[in-house]
């Protein structure tokens, strides 16, 4: 225990004083603290250029409306719509637009044959293409209600022209499925490259060794068994360290820049919850365990680290196997195949603490899920201590397949 005490110490001393290391965490950082920064830079650089924001200009001068525009306003469509009777032409229209007291105009016109004409002013047709539809739904039922209004019918009459519809939404499936998928996909990513990241570390750390001879006195002090498990374990705290730092920098920098209440309107995060939380980072360890220990089994293989990526590309292969098996399944989170990834201990750790966020995956769901990939742990690293015992020492060409293979039959070993 003591001689992994030590290996662990020695690895996570390793990891975080590599140059690698902290230019890329705080480079993540930085981009974090930017990215939600990106409102207030585009403030920043508007403020000045800009007097306004969003306003509409609605020009009714023979006052077809008859003064009811106004009434547009209450609806809240994102901009603020202006209206005037002045019979203002285009020239005094171009003006406004120029000065910056208004984005847009509407010309309203009634001819004395035909329908109403709207002609849609503005600066330039490359940044606009079309008239808004929700202001254009807005004025026909603005129009829709004032002629109804002169018809002098009841109350019951125009609520039968004019019905207000419920509409509920229902699904076939027994299995109720709840949650925002974009932020559950979103979610997968990162947990994806927490987990990739992490445990390629040990591959790249295991090679960089034995390219150094610093692995010949790890031998002689300490097992195999306990030098895998060391480099893993540490690898793997300074990897959980730094997510649990990337995901607090976000949820701190997403307090303090972003207006209140503009993350929650564009991401769901009513099903993140403490047990969720708990659920997913027992998945991260024993995913990252998973192919760490497949990644401590191709870098002992190699002996020059322009050899890791080779070694490395099938388990890379699987990676991204298990990875998209989860990620495309979550589009139909109730089908056979989400389940099976949920299960398979490749697709598993990024799949199933969606499933629980979803609210589609029971106690024995996870139990058996959770035990499939312990059991996975356990054979991939009884094989990888193995053929690491014997190949820690191979300072020759990179080992075959057929080289690992015989290694691990041998019984001497």
């Amino acid at each position: 225990m003591r001689d992994l005490k030590t290996v662990i110490n020695f690895t996570i001393k390793d990891m975080v004083k590599r140059k690698s290391f902290i230019i890329s965490t705080l480079i993540i950082l930085i981009l974090i603290v930017l990215g939600f920064n990106i409102p207030n830079i585009i403030n920043l650089f508007s403020n000045g250029t800009e007097n306004v924001n969003n306003i509409i200009l609605i020009v009714d001068s023979q006052n077809i409306f008859e003064g009811t525009l106004d009434s547009i306003n209450e609806l809240d469509l994102g901009y603020e719509v202006k209206v005037t009777t002045e019979n203002l032409s285009l020239d005094d229209i171009k003006n406004q637009i120029e000065a910056k007291e208004i984005n847009e105009a509407m010309i309203i016109e009634k001819p004395e044959t035909g329908n109403i004409k709207i002609r849609y002013i503005v600066k330039n047709m490359a940044t606009v293409t079309s008239v808004p539809e929700d202001l254009v739904n807005a004025i026909n039922q603005t129009y829709s209600n004032l002629q109804i209004s002169k018809l002098g019918l009841t109350q019951e009459q125009i609520q039968s022209i004019t019905p207000n519809f419920e509409f509920s939404m229902e699904q076939t499936e027994e299995q109720e499925v709840s949650g925002n998928l974009f932020v559950m996909m979103m979610l997968s990513i990162v947990l994806f490259y927490a987990i990739y990241f992490c445990a390629y570390q040990v591959s790249s750390s295991i090679t960089t060794e034995k390219t150094s001879k610093i692995m010949e006195t790890l031998v002689t002090s300490a097992s195999p068994k306990t030098i895998v498990l060391g480099k893993t374990i540490g690898i793997g705290i300074v990897g959980l360290v730094q997510v649990c730092v990337i995901v607090a920098v976000s949820l701190i920098s997403a307090k303090i820049f972003l207006e209140p209440g503009l993350l929650e309107s564009v991401l769901d995060m009513s099903k993140i919850t403490p047990t969720l939380g708990v659920i997913t980072i027992i998945y991260f360890i024993l995913g990252y365990f998973t192919y760490a220990l497949l990644y401590a089994l191709t870098g002992s293989t190699v002996s020059k680290p322009e050899d890791i990526q080779s070694a490395n590309t099938p388990v890379a292969i699987l990676v991204v196997i298990g990875f998209y098996l989860s990620y495309f399944t979550m589009m139909n989170p109730t089908s056979s195949l989400n389940v099976f990834a949920s299960m398979f201990p490749f697709s598993s750790p990024f799949c199933m603490p969606f499933r629980i966020m979803m609210g589609i995956a029971s106690v024995t769901d996870i139990l058996i899920s959770i035990a499939i990939l312990i059991v996975t742990i356990l054979i991939i690293a009884k094989v990888a201590i193995k053929i690491y015992s014997n190949a820690i020492l191979n300072y020759g060409t990179k080992m075959t397949f057929k080289d690992m293979v015989k290694m691990y039959k041998d019984k001497n070993n």
